[in-house]
């Protein structure tokens, strides 16, 4: 049995690191099966020796956010114990980002991972930025979030978000309304994240005045997008030919975000992916930026990761089963 000191300089910084009805230390004892103590302003942890270093490097990780300002919640307990697993304890400050966006609620976007932090980063310091990764990465709302940031700032002038409408064939025929009622249940994703940095009103006013559009992807065919932040989203299920299209529509003063997952591909049989080409045809090209988010970055319940982790295993399993029988 092994104990370890923590030592913790303010008490706000324990109620924080604590949580609610401790849930926080007790999902830290349970991962390392340890025990953890508090008395005054030190922190005591006994148990197995290698298991009591774990938990003192996150305890000491979480503080760190703590004293950047950060609140402890499960998310990042669980993201801070991954990082010390993998040894990367070192790069816990840097989870500490700048605020990306404020919402219509006043409640400040930052990047959670260190995955959504290069991300962010991208899209400042490039004209196109591809973001391939699982759901629940925040790869639409961060992208929305810069977006509305520069608008706000007047680095742009129009928000256009559009994704493919995989069914726009004869299923939508069937759906009542004009085109437009047709299509909102693909791009309804998008409507959600720009209400919540926008609020509704702010929203109406400024899709009346033509500075945000919101669109199927069909709609961008024959247009130049000058002083604009173009998102597309969904992008797995693009044709190389509209990727292509998409791509050679990018005007001056523009910048461009594709986001998609390459897992959940929805073309019909025979269809090739355009966000797959994509990645690889633009690779090392100046002002293009490929970000990988991976299951780690996931920043919905824990459970979306622990599904998105379950499937990779599946499928790593099903590829082995598939090349034995090859041979």
């Amino acid at each position: 049995m092994t104990e370890q000191n923590v030592n913790v300089e303010r008490l706000e910084h324990i109620i924080n690191l604590f949580g609610s009805f401790d849930e926080n230390i007790r999902l830290i004892e349970e991962e390392y099966g340890v025990k953890v103590l508090n008395r005054d302003t030190e922190l005591k942890v006994t148990g197995d020796e290698e298991n009591v270093a774990k938990a003192v490097r996150t305890l000491e990780g979480l503080l760190t956010l703590s004293m950047k300002g950060e609140p402890i919640n499960e998310q990042n307990v669980r993201y801070v114990m991954g990082l010390v697993l993998d040894g990367n304890e070192t790069r816990i400050g840097e989870l500490a980002s700048d605020v990306v966006c404020v919402t219509a609620k006043g409640k400040p976007v930052k990047a959670k991972t260190l995955g959504q932090k290069r991300y962010v980063e991208a899209i400042r310091n490039n004209t196109v930025t591809v973001s391939v990764g699982p759901a629940g990465t925040g790869k639409t709302y961060l992208a929305v979030a810069e977006a509305v940031s520069a608008f706000r700032a007047k680095q742009v002038n129009r928000i256009i978000l559009t994704r493919p409408a995989v069914e726009a064939g004869e299923k939508l025929g069937f759906l009542p309304g004009d085109l437009q009622n047709k299509v909102d249940p693909y791009l309804r994703p998008l409507y959600d994240a720009l209400f919540d940095m926008l609020g509704a009103e702010n929203y109406q006013k400024y899709l009346e005045r033509g500075n945000i559009e919101v669109a199927p992807l069909a709609y961008m065919r024959g247009r130049t997008l000058d002083d604009s932040f173009i998102i597309l989203d969904e992008a797995q299920n693009t044709t190389c030919e509209q990727m292509k299209m998409f791509l050679t529509r990018i005007g001056m003063g523009s910048k461009a975000v594709i986001t998609g997952d390459i897992t959940q591909i929805d073309l019909p049989d025979g269809k090739y992916s355009g966000l797959k080409e994509a990645m690889h045809v633009l690779t090392d090209i100046e002002g293009i930026a490929i970000c990988a988010l991976s299951g780690r970055d996931v920043v919905r319940h824990v459970l979306v990761q622990r599904i998105i982790e379950a499937y990779e295993k599946h499928d790593k399993e099903r590829a082995a089963k598939a090349n034995q029988f090859k041979k």
